[in-house]
């Protein structure tokens, strides 16, 4: 366009410049609206050029933007299932530590807790577990130590022990009965 105007208005188009003043006036007016036509023609063209082109290729720039858009999705969530594990870790961790310590503590509550209670029961001289065991053990070897004396002399305590019997006096007898006997009398008489 702007080639058209430099032509057009050249000294070697016109003779005379003062002569083609005038006609050059009314020229130029007409080739100038001519130009700007042409311009803004070829202006209308390339900008519906780039809208025909801008469709058609649209569609291959829309799907390349939605495969980028799962792309990014996809590491996110990724990055995201990192951190949630990555969480979930540190957090199973401190429980466990905060689990253990919570038992240790319970273990030194229960062992003061026993402390004292066996002291409570020594005060009040109740015995303990060892000392009822002890007791079983003893008795039980006293148990058999009889058991065993009792086997070789079972006739013979026998013997003794009616001998016993036979030698109590008649006057034991005699002084334990009317011990007896006055009571009997008297509730009979009431």
């Amino acid at each position: 366009m702007v080639k058209k105007l430099k032509s057009s208005t050249s000294p070697a188009a016109g003779k005379s410049r003062a002569g083609m003043s005038g006609a050059l006036s009314g020229l130029q007016g007409g080739a100038l609206a001519g130009a700007v036509r042409d311009s803004a023609q070829q202006i209308w063209l390339a900008g519906m050029g780039a809208f025909s082109k801008a469709q058609a290729e649209g569609g291959k720039v829309f799907e390349t933007l939605v495969k980028e858009g799962l792309n990014l999705q996809k590491k996110t969530q990724g990055m995201a299932e990192e951190k949630i594990s990555e969480v979930t870790g540190k957090m199973t961790a401190m429980a466990d530590s905060v689990t253990s310590k919570a038992g240790q503590n319970w273990d030194k509550l229960e062992a003061i807790f026993e402390q004292r209670t066996a002291k409570a029961m020594s005060r009040l001289g109740v015995p303990t577990a060892k000392d009822v065991a002890a007791l079983t053990k003893r008795v039980d070897e006293l148990a058999a130590a009889v058991a065993r004396l009792s086997k070789g002399t079972g006739t013979k305590l026998a013997a003794k022990k009616a001998a016993k019997t036979a030698r109590a006096t008649p006057a034991r007898q005699a002084a334990q009965a009317p011990a007896k006997a006055p009571v009997k009398r008297a509730r009979k008489a009431a």
